[in-house]
C-alpha cells in the first residue's frame, strides 16, 4: 500500500524531480559511501569513504617520538648555551617552542599550567619546528636567532608570548634585539 502512495505521489512529479528523488535515496542508502559525479562524463559512482580513511596514514607514535626527542630536544640540548648561567635565555627559548607546539597554549595563561603536551601535538607542527631548528645549527648556531624564529613563528600563527615578569621581560627583550645585528 505504502507503493502505491509512492508511484501516486511520483505521478506528480517531472522527471527532474524524479531523478533527484531516486539520487537522495540512493545517497541514504548506505552508509559511509558518498556519490560523485564524474567531471568528465557525468556519471556517477560510490566513493567508500570509510576504506578511503582507514586508508590514510594516521599519526606515527614512533615517528613523533624521534621527531620530538632525537630531533627538536635533542638539537636544543647540544646546541643551545649550557650551564646555570644561561639557564633564562633557554627558558624563555623553551617557551616559544612550546607555545608553538601547543598550538598557542601558554603557562601564563593558566597560573603556570600550560595544560597541553608539545610532545603530543600534530607530526606535521613537529616537523614544521624540526625544519627550523635544522636550518639554525646548520647556519648560526646563535641562540638569539633561534629565539627569533621561534617567536616570528608564534606571530604568524597569531599565538602571542609567554607574558614575564620584568626582568625576564627584558630579557626576552634583548634577545630579540640582539638578534636583529
Amino acid at each position: 500500500m505504502e507503493n502505491n502512495k509512492n508511484t501516486k505521489k511520483q505521478e506528480g512529479l517531472s522527471e527532474a524531480d524524479i531523478e533527484r528523488l531516486e539520487l537522495l535515496q540512493k545517497a541514504n542508502e548506505k552508509v559511509g559511501r558518498q556519490l560523485s559525479i564524474g567531471a568528465e562524463d557525468g556519471s556517477l559512482h560510490e566513493i567508500d569513504e570509510l576504506k578511503e580513511l582507514i586508508g590514510k596514514e594516521f599519526e606515527n607514535p614512533e615517528e613523533k617520538y624521534n621527531i620530538y626527542y632525537r630531533g627538536i630536544r635533542k638539537l636544543l640540548m647540544d646546541y643551545l648555551p649550557k650551564g646555570a648561567d644561561f639557564k633564562e635565555v633557554r627558558d624563555i627559548i623553551y617557551d616559544e617552542k612550546n607555545i608553538f607546539l601547543n598550538l598557542g597554549k601558554r603557562k601564563s595563561d593558566n597560573n603556570g599550567i600550560r595544560k597541553s603536551d608539545g610532545r603530543m601535538t600534530y607530526q606535521p607542527v613537529m616537523n614544521e619546528i624540526l625544519d627550523i631548528i635544522i636550518k639554525w645549527v646548520a647556519e648560526s648556531q646563535n641562540p638569539f636567532n633561534i629565539y627569533r624564529e621561534f617567536y616570528e613563528l608564534n606571530e604568524r600563527h597569531g599565538y602571542g608570548h609567554e607574558e614575564y615578569d620584568k626582568t625576564t621581560l627584558s630579557v626576552a627583550n634583548a634577545m630579540k634585539k640582539l638578534s636583529e645585528k
